[in-house]
């Protein structure tokens, strides 16, 4: 079983675990494991995939990793972040204020294109040793 620890008003709840590979050879193989992990998680909890690894165009720009929709068509621009171990905060606390400038960066670039602003939330999903924490509304677009 893998652990399910969610913020925002969720419960905590067990669900089977899938064959992820969790210590892969290579960073890249890591962080997709995690993505797709996060991914997965999302949906079983009932937010439809709009984009994943979204970019802007050009140098300096941000990235997405996975672009959410929620039941009530809440937009939700995801950070997936990888840890082994909790060491320097571990996997949440890796998402430095430089990363949330670019992730809204990037956001905002997506939201350009749609001819309707939906309401939207920042998410990170943290794995960490085997562990998945949700944790929704984690920071502002401020």
């Amino acid at each position: 079983m893998l652990t399910i620890r969610e913020e925002g008003g969720a419960t905590n709840m067990d669900i089977p675990s899938t064959k992820v590979q969790l210590k892969p050879r290579t960073t890249k193989q890591a962080g997709d494991a995690a993505e797709a992990l996060a991914l997965q998680h999302l949906q079983r909890a009932g937010l439809v995939l709009l984009e994943r690894n979204y970019r802007t165009p050009g140098r300096g720009g941000g990235e997405i990793d996975l672009i959410m929709r929620t039941g009530d068509g809440t937009c939700v621009f995801v950070e997936v972040r990888q840890r082994q171990k909790a060491n320097y905060g571990g996997a949440a606390a890796s998402v430095s204020a430089l990363k949330q400038s670019r992730i809204v960066f990037a956001a905002r670039h997506y939201l350009m294109r749609l001819s309707r602003l939906p309401p939207c939330r920042f998410d990170v999903v943290a794995v960490q040793s085997g562990v998945v924490d949700w944790l929704q509304g984690a920071f502002d677009a401020a």
